[in-house]
């Protein structure tokens, strides 16, 4: 057998923590109910960013503010498939980063499952992201501004300083 090659092993891993992520939320929906998986899934979601975002801030041996962040989100989207684009707000003040694919709604659609994305995408993306956030501030904010899974062109996240 021939060795496997580093894009291959990324690939293998990358398809497992997502699948891993989907079948473990509907085992817990059958066994509980939507409600309570998606309370508990949003509780992992809050834990996760912040092991992901100070992971990344340790090799690309940044600290905190907005470009810090910008970096090292645009770094974790790039590994995870997203299709993004990010924009300054005037003065640096702010950053807007617009989702045009997102590997979990693609996920959430070839399972049939958008009745719930919209819940979902809600509930994730805030924590995700305001974690995202706080793991770069102190004075920075999150805003969700549209998603995808709620029927926007694309999911559109705000972050801005607050000092």
């Amino acid at each position: 057998m021939r060795a496997l090659t580093n894009a291959e092993k990324a690939a293998y891993f990358q398809r497992s923590y997502t699948a891993v992520d989907g079948l473990w939320f509907m085992k817990l929906e059958a066994a509980t109910d939507f409600a309570t998986a998606l309370k508990i899934d949003t509780a992992v979601w809050t834990v996760l960013p912040k092991i992901q975002a100070r992971w990344l801030k340790q090799v690309c041996g940044v600290e905190s503010g907005l470009e810090a962040l910008r970096d090292c989100l645009t770094a974790k989207l790039k590994m995870e498939d997203f299709g993004y684009r990010t924009r300054w707000q005037p003065g640096k003040k702010g950053l807007t980063v617009a989702i045009t694919r997102c590997p979990w709604y693609e996920l959430i659609r070839k399972s049939n499952r958008q009745a719930i994305g919209g819940a979902v995408g809600q509930a994730i993306c805030t924590a995700e992201y305001g974690v995202w956030a706080e793991e770069f501030g102190p004075g920075l904010r999150f805003e969700l501004d549209g998603l995808m899974c709620q029927g926007a062109p694309a999911c559109r996240f705000r972050f801005s300083r607050t000092v």
